[in-house]
């Protein structure tokens, strides 16, 4: 299968062309800052094209609930079917249940764990992983660089372990640190999940400060984890001009935190794009036409100097 590289104007001029159809569309979680983006983008794409029609549905996290929303997709005779899967470990039934009732699936953001072996009417939309936590790693480590450390000091924060994306970002963490393309020596205290969440990413930051370790920073697979970190941090008087703090995704809220000072590094996800990307892909299924199997829509770095850049894009 192969892979290539399609910019979010590509991808919504390609979406121009399809043909109106009924599409289902099964999120992962509608309580989602980045999964907010992208549905929107999803929903907006269908509604500036003529006639088609797409029904979102929130699985609210569960991967028997996804199942059963497929299902009744197929049922109810929709012409191909989006799906931001809950477990990406769990995609192979989703692949099957659309295999056997002979309607188009597209995956979108995170990656199934068929990849590899989707059948000729199925395809996946996201943004190659390998790029975003490798981007956020090294940048932290010329920040930590520049601020006169040769050897540092951080904490992990994780997404769902569940989640492909997750391994990942954490996987390019390790890559970075083992691989010698980090400026810096770096010791990670502890790595621990708070399943992409600002709530359970300052009830973990508060754990790890009452230990009392010193730390330099903290490296999160999203900046949903990286704001609930700050929150905790500076709710027990950390001076974030001390630490440096990367995220991943470049949200609304991760942009608000650059601002202030408080996040330092963050990798632009073009959640729109992969919305519109999967949307497109969709409907040229279900029109019986050929897509390429991995579409892979560019991750950005983003710094305090260039975030006006991304402003407006999520």
């Amino acid at each position: 299968m192969k892979k290539f590289l399609l910019s979010t104007a590509m991808l919504a001029g390609l979406a121009g062309a399809a043909s109106a159809e009924n599409i289902g569309v099964s999120m992962a979680l509608f309580d989602d800052n980045f999964l907010t983006v992208l549905r929107n983008g999803i929903q907006e794409q269908a509604s500036a094209m003529e006639g088609v029609d797409v029904q979102i549905e929130d699985a609210q996290n569960d991967v028997a609930r996804q199942l059963d929303q497929i299902n009744n997709f197929i049922a109810s005779g929709v012409d191909a079917i989006i799906v931001n899967p809950v477990d990406t470990s769990a995609t192979q039934a989703m692949t099957d249940a659309a295999a056997a009732g002979g309607v188009p699936l597209v995956f979108v953001n995170r990656e199934p764990v068929n990849v590899d072996t989707l059948p000729d009417n199925q395809a996946f939309v996201a943004s190659d992983e390998k790029e975003s936590g490798t981007l956020e790693t090294i940048q932290v480590c010329e920040l930590l660089k520049a601020a006169g450390k040769t050897e540092a000091n951080i904490y992990v924060m994780m997404g769902e372990l569940s989640n492909q994306a997750a391994v990942q970002r954490t996987a390019d963490i390790h890559d970075v640190m083992e691989g010698g393309k980090c400026a810096v020596t770096l010791n990670i205290i502890d790595e621990q999940t708070a399943n992409w969440q600002r709530d359970e990413a300052q009830d973990l930051m508060t754990n790890w400060l009452s230990s009392g370790t010193p730390f330099d920073g903290l490296i999160s697979n999203n900046d949903e984890m990286a704001i609930g970190a700050i929150q905790a941090m500076k709710a027990s008087g950390v001076n974030m001009e001390d630490v440096v703090i990367g995220g991943i995704d470049a949200t609304q809220d991760g942009l608000l935190a650059m601002a202030a000072g408080e996040l330092d590094v963050t990798v632009f996800q073009d959640a729109a794009g992969q919305g519109g990307g999967a949307l497109d892909a969709a409907l040229k299924l279900a029109k019986g036409e050929a897509v390429e199997q991995k579409v892979y829509v560019p991750f950005q770095l983003v710094t305090p100097e260039n975030m006006a850049d991304f402003a407006q894009s999520n």
